[in-house]
């Protein structure tokens, strides 16, 4: 059986290791010392917001904290934070096998490239996780949101695809991943907002006042996704271009027309709010800067976004739990929109 190494376990890398684990792979776990010591003591519990439920007991849980644990796997999924990248990718570069193929499953756009760069001759293929995963308790980790996990397609994927098969994973496999990535960047950008509110994630999005916020800075990157010729993929039942539109609308009539957008575990918080709440750096520059950079090559503004990255890193340094009301915020983003 091939041997599959998760190079990151922090949420999604456990969650998508210990699916893979559960399903019969052979898989083995890299990360900090405190997550070996967790999942030593407690196994990994998986669970599933539609009532699926895993489990993978201590004695069969392969943790290392050495990166050299990677040398003997056939497929890497890097799932480190995006500001982490350039080292996980040096590291990396040491051990990874050659016929090795890697996957980033990573927030942002870059980060494959930043992989290949390093580790060249390899099949280095981007991916998307497009659901959110929260940590329960130790070593219990549950996805709250729907979806699959997306990949980039290459027929060296082919040896592991029963591997997520048994894990339960619909694999979706797309000859360009860029739009992909693009659609789920634009969900992604609500992650400053939600943390920035101090909220769970259905609590926010139920307020008006916050998905106005998320709305301007989902027009405000279509606009320029549009100038830059880039078409998102389409990830739910509408359009993305509508997706700002039915942000907008009042509480009880997108209450009623987006249920599905709601379906969300009521304790779960964006990844970049537990970084917050944890003093972590955060992945805002892979998120919302990536749509400042966009406008940034093509000669134009994204002020809302730039906002969004500038109260983050403020967020970052003060190191106190964020409690914005939705009004206030969208007051501060839109003062910027009249200042660009």
């Amino acid at each position: 059986m091939a041997r599959i190494c998760i190079y990151g376990a922090g949420s999604i890398g456990c969650y998508l290791g210990g699916r893979l684990a559960a399903g019969g792979a052979e898989v083995g776990l890299i990360g900090r010392s405190g997550v070996g010591e967790e999942l030593r003591a407690h196994g990994l519990t998986l669970t599933h917001y539609d009532g699926g439920s895993w489990r993978v007991a201590p004695n069969a849980i392969v943790f290392s904290t050495d990166p050299s644990a990677a040398a003997n796997a056939d497929l890497v999924l890097v799932t480190v934070k995006s500001g982490a990248t350039a080292q996980a990718a040096a590291e990396l570069a040491d051990v990874v096998a050659p016929e090795a193929v890697v996957i980033s499953f990573q927030n942002g756009l870059g980060n494959a490239d930043t992989l290949r760069a390093a580790l060249p001759g390899r099949t280095v293929l981007a991916g998307v996780v497009p659901f959110n995963v929260v940590r329960r308790s130790p070593g219990a980790f549950h996805q709250a949101s729907e979806g699959e996990p997306e990949v980039e397609d290459a027929a060296a994927l082919a040896p592991f695809l029963p591997d997520f098969t048994r894990a339960g994973f619909a694999l979706a496999r797309h000859r360009d991943i860029l739009p992909v990535q693009w659609a789920k960047l634009l969900f992604n950008l609500n992650n400053a907002v939600n943390a920035l509110s101090g909220l769970p994630l259905q609590q926010e999005l139920g307020q008006r006042g916050y998905r106005r916020c998320l709305a301007l800075a989902q027009a405000e990157a279509l606009d320029l996704m549009a100038q830059a010729r880039i078409t998102p993929a389409r990830l739910t039942p509408l359009p993305a271009r509508w997706i700002p539109a039915l942000l907008r609308l009042p509480d009880a009539l997108f209450t009623r027309l987006a249920r599905k957008m709601l379906a969300i575990d009521p304790l779960a918080r964006s990844s970049m709010a537990d970084d917050l709440a944890a003093g972590r750096a955060t992945e805002v520059d892979w998120i919302n800067g990536e749509v400042v950079r966009l406008a940034q090559r093509l000669v134009r503004s994204a002020p809302a976004n730039e906002r969004l990255v500038a109260l983050i890193h403020a967020a970052e340094a003060s190191g106190g739990k964020q409690s914005w009301s939705g009004e206030t915020l969208l007051a501060e983003l839109r003062t910027s929109a009249r200042r660009s």
